[in-house]
């Protein structure tokens, strides 16, 4: 008889201690205002802007030069979906310390811009930081940078396959860059006077899918864009992704080498600097694996 009433009070103790979950939730529901409760707790989305948006500079992560010091990889992402926007590298556009001018870019095109360029840092860098200040259309954004290990990247080998990025060159036997640090040349111009743009490209064409097989609508091995970065003026494109033309390859997991061509038009005298970037079948920003593209830049002294 004892134990029979022992083994009740047991089982009735295990059933309130499930029910207090249950209670519990039951209450939170009950202190959720209904309206929530019938949106599923979603949380409403920033609405689109074609103008008038922020722009946030991303820090992509950082990698380690050969020299021992340290890269750290950057892009932007510019809320407004028609409008680009040129914020002069000062009080509203600063990397510091050691800025404001950091090689950042003064003109923000629409979207995510994945890692255009790279500052470098010292190897006794340590824990310190730097931040990246944009102030447009009347919204500050400031975005830390450090050399925290969770932020770590590898953007010159694709671990899975040893995919790397392509080769830039801006003359057929000149120097040669690969990876985000990319290369810059000089160049001068006329206003109003096309400028011959032309880089040689050469890549691994290695594939990285989850099948392992190519997809069915591949692309071509290495795509070529180019945008302004700097500069006081407009500058117009004949085609800013011009086709690399094949020179060998062009299948996948054959070398691939290419020519692309196009010329760039300056409506104003100054200084200018144009982006390109090369990427690989990986796609722009690795699809977000930081790897693999290369950089280059070609910097116009525009005369009158």
């Amino acid at each position: 008889m004892g134990n029979g009433t022992q083994e009740a009070q047991k089982t009735t103790q295990k059933a309130h201690k499930s029910l207090v979950p249950l209670v519990f939730f039951l209450c939170l529901l009950c202190s959720v205002p209904a309206s929530v409760g019938l949106r599923a707790q979603t949380l409403p989305l920033e609405p689109v802007h074609e103008t008038g948006a922020s722009i946030t500079g991303a820090f992509e992560g950082w990698f380690k030069n050969a020299d021992g010091s340290f890269s750290l990889l950057l892009g932007y992402f510019n809320r407004n979906t028609k409008q680009e926007v040129d914020v002069p590298v000062g009080p509203d556009n600063r990397i510091e310390p050691g800025g404001p001018d950091q090689g950042q870019p003064t003109h923000f095109l629409t979207g995510r811009q994945w890692g255009m360029f790279t500052v470098k840092v010292p190897a006794d860098f340590g824990t310190k930081k730097l931040t990246w200040t944009i102030a447009a259309n009347g919204q500050t954004m400031i975005i830390p940078m450090s050399l925290h290990p969770d932020y770590e990247i590898s953007p010159l080998v694709e671990a899975a396959v040893g995919n790397t990025p392509p080769i830039l060159r801006f003359e057929e036997d000149g120097a040669a860059a690969q990876g985000p640090v990319g290369m810059a040349v000089p160049h001068t111009a006329k206003v109003g006077t096309p400028v011959p743009l032309t880089v040689w490209v050469r890549d691994d064409a290695k594939l990285t899918t989850s099948s392992g097989a190519p997809p069915r609508n591949l692309g071509a091995p290495v795509t070529v864009r180019w945008t302004k970065f700097r500069g006081p003026g407009a500058v117009t494109f004949a085609n800013p992704r011009p086709e690399a033309e094949k020179l060998a390859g062009g299948n996948p997991g054959v070398p691939f080498s290419g020519k692309a061509a196009t010329t760039a038009t300056f409506s104003s005298p100054g200084e200018y600097v144009l982006h390109v970037v090369l990427n690989d079948y990986s796609g722009e920003g690795g699809q977000g694996f930081q790897c693999c593209w290369t950089n280059g830049e070609v910097r116009v002294t525009v005369a009158p």
